[in-house]
């Protein structure tokens, strides 16, 4: 049987090649893998009733041991080098039949779900896992099927997650004991030697990222979104650590959602069916939504409590940084009903900048919107992935080149093309220092992001009067409701300026640098938003 919530045979899953694990527990609900996940004595029940574990050895992604099968369909498709690394096709079989064997003789957890949340390029996805919350994992960031859909559940994808398992590089093929392989023949996204659950959804979204565009002309995004009370649009680009999803959980807007979306003729709609979200610093003061989503069902990881308690430290970093929770959406009550929007009116570019240079705020140009997409800038927040320990300064390609199978400029020009057709407000927005760089100023406050993304959003920036940024060419508001005039212009808020000039043409050459590699793919208009990087003085 098959039936949803119970134990089922292994004949549904022995085409995977797991007809000889010893059970396979199907579509558990939320408080059975709970359950399991405590008796098995990997987890614990935080005050709020979320459930508490630890991912062991990665607390975040392994960019380096992420992997694309080559073959077929993705030789001459595929961006090779360091974001996108081949794997062998026959090697790929062999380690799949290594982690089959070792599963086999052990428990299951299998999971029916649904990627992109708009029916016509709606992904059906089966989750097996090693580990009950893995699959509570899955339950709650992927999109949850009716009973009568999971009654005829036919699975396009398939997800094989082992955290157990440890390859042997010689043998295997990988970097080290730890991997995540696509291989979109056989459309099976393989995990393995990492409890780091984020590596499930950010595979998806991978295989996501090269479907979409490259067989649909659909945009796929890294970025959050939702919608305002006249039904406006907005999206909200950004890697991990600069706020997508603090800064789209908004009390007076309605989240389409915080992470994956896509953008096709007329409509913006979320990949997911949940919500993954940095807890480290978290407060119901400055991030109510996700403070209060925190509850029966979540999925917080990496966390410690405080002494003698089982209330969350959310200050505590001694793990990581890069402390997590997952949710599923409906946790958040204020949701765009189907977690899907019109298209968009307004765009931001986040960016976490460690050296204190950009301005909080400002209105791009469409050569300036394409030049800062392709460049993709932000400092790499600690814990984010393994081996960062502090911010470093990266140029990550339409704000998330680790999951762009294609060429970034594939993304650009779609995006391009969109931002045009409908003359879409693009904002660059710094979620990160003023009056100094990382160790020196400070973290620029949420409630001032809000306010000018507000000011943004009502059109209150409309009619106001634009600095000009002297190296970057920015354009920048002299006044913004409830923001204090002073931090607008970031220059301003250094005591030293000509320290600030020389750390703003250190960033701008770096801006400068990186964008060689894509030059020959630019227009006028691009390269002519670059950095003045002579004008610093």
């Amino acid at each position: 049987m098959n039936e949803y919530g119970k134990k089922a045979t292994n004949a549904s899953i022995s085409n995977l090649g797991l007809d000889n694990v010893s059970a396979a527990y199907w579509n558990l609900e939320p408080a059975q893998l709970i359950e399991d996940t405590i008796i098995r004595g990997e987890g614990v029940l935080s005050s709020t009733g979320a459930l508490a574990i630890d991912t062991g050895e990665f607390t975040g992604r392994s960019p380096k041991d992420r992997f694309i099968v080559e073959d077929e369909i993705t030789r001459d498709a595929v961006w090779w080098g360091n974001v996108n690394i081949k794997f062998d096709a026959n090697k790929f079989d062999r380690l799949y039949n290594r982690v089959t064997s070792y599963l086999s003789g052990k428990e299951v957890y299998v999971r029916d779900a649904f990627a992109c949340s708009s029916p016509k390029y709606r992904m059906s996805l089966r989750v097996i896992s090693e580990f009950p919350y893995s699959n509570l994992f899955a339950y709650n960031m992927f999109i949850r099927p009716t009973g009568e859909e999971i009654e005829n559940f036919d699975a396009e994808w398939n997800v094989v997650c082992a955290p157990g398992f440890k390859a042997e590089p010689e043998v295997d093929g990988t970097r080290q004991h730890n991997f995540a392989i696509l291989n979109f023949s056989k459309k099976i996204l393989l995990i393995g030697g990492t409890g780091y659950t984020g590596e499930i959804k950010k595979g998806i979204f991978s295989a996501l990222n090269f479907i979409l565009p490259h067989q649909e002309n659909v945009l796929s995004m890294h970025c959050s979104a939702n919608v305002g009370q006249d039904g406006d649009t907005a999206v909200f680009f950004g890697l991990s650590g600069t706020g997508k999803t603090t800064l789209s959980s908004d009390p007076n807007r309605r989240l389409i959602g915080d992470d994956e979306h896509g953008w096709d003729d007329d409509s913006v709609f979320n990949f997911e069916g949940g919500c993954y979200a940095k807890c480290i610093d978290l407060s119901q003061e400055k991030e109510p939504q996700i403070y209060d989503a925190i509850k029966f069902g979540a999925l917080l990881e990496n966390i410690n409590f405080i002494d003698g308690t089982t209330e969350v430290d959310y200050h505590d970093s001694e793990k990581t940084e890069n402390t997590r929770v997952s949710y599923p959406i409906h946790h958040i009550d204020n949701l765009q009903p189907g977690l899907k929007g019109a298209t968009p009116k307004n765009i931001f570019f986040l960016t976490c900048d460690a050296y204190g240079v950009l301005p909080p705020i400002s209105k791009l140009t469409p050569g300036q919107a394409m030049y800062h997409f392709i460049s993709g800038y932000t400092a790499k927040v600690a814990g984010t992935e393994a081996g960062i320990t502090e911010p470093q300064t990266a140029f990550s390609a339409c704000f998330g080149s680790p999951f762009l199978p294609l060429h970034p400029t594939k993304y650009a020009e779609m995006l391009g093309k969109k931002m045009s057709e409908n003359k879409v407000n693009v904002w660059l927005i710094n979620t990160g220092w003023s009056g100094g760089e990382y160790g020196v100023g400070s973290r620029i406050k949420l409630s001032y992001t809000r306010d000018m993304i507000t000011a943004a959003l009502n059109g209150e920036l409309n009619g106001v009067n634009y600095a000009e940024h002297e190296i970057f060419g920015l354009a920048m508001p002299t006044n913004c409701p409830n923001v204090p005039e002073e931090i607008l212009n970031p220059k301003n808020t250094w005591e030293d300026q000509s320290a600030y000039n020389e750390k703003a043409n250190k960033l701008a050459e770096s801006f400068v640098n990186n964008f060689k590699q894509y030059a020959e793919f630019a227009n006028e208009e691009i390269m002519s938003a670059a950095p003045k990087v002579s004008q610093a003085v």
